[in-house]
């Protein structure tokens, strides 16, 4: 019975080794490690101009961040698909795992949320009662310099919460097809 829990624990390892979520993973994660990880910010920097420019800048730079997470979440399907140390008859259940976690994440933590925070911060700096030459420039100095203090902390909300909500239910569907590796997929997303 040890040697098989040994063996359990070492498949559950391999299993949980570059698990869902990107900030985990195993090895050199090109979206993670190298500077298309900027392209993700594209969208808070579109925000921080919005006063001083056209509104098509500022959508085109949350296309530009959305095809950073589809790219991403392509990729963590692909090598969630050619994963060797993953049995073969659930490759297709932990890509699809891995792909809706990333999607997710990638969604609310480098689209949505920190979108909303750089408008809202540059919306209220608006506010102020700055002479008309500084309308435009303190709020978007405001928010490009609010980019790196809301970064981490929004992505540890993000992580907590769905660490909460829909990784169990993600970590579930995998459960369900292949009840036999149940202890696979748990504990391991990050």
């Amino acid at each position: 019975p040890s040697r098989a829990r040994a063996s359990g624990d070492k498949a559950r390892l391999l299993w949980t080794e570059g698990s869902m979520e990107h900030h985990g993973q195993e090895g050199h994660d090109v979206f993670k490690d190298s500077l298309l990880r900027y392209l993700g910010y594209s969208n808070e920097v579109g925000e921080a101009f919005r006063p001083m420019v056209h509104s098509r800048f500022v959508t085109a730079s949350y296309a530009v961040a959305g095809a950073y997470v589809l790219a991403d979440t392509a990729d963590k399907v692909n090598v969630a698909l050619n994963n060797e140390r993953i049995p073969k008859q659930a490759r297709n259940h932990h890509a699809l795992e891995r792909g809706l976690d990333t999607l997710i994440w990638q969604g609310l933590a480098s689209v949505v949320i920190p979108g909303a925070t750089i408008n809202r911060i540059v919306w209220a700096t608006g506010k102020l009662p700055l002479p008309p030459k500084a309308k435009s420039v303190v709020p978007t100095a405001v928010g490009l310099a609010s980019i790196p203090l809301i970064i981490y902390p929004i992505d540890l909300v993000v992580h907590h919460a769905l660490d909460r909500t829909s990784r169990p239910v993600l970590r579930s569907m995998t459960r369900a097809k292949f009840p036999s590796d149940a202890g696979l997929s748990k504990g391991g997303h990050q």
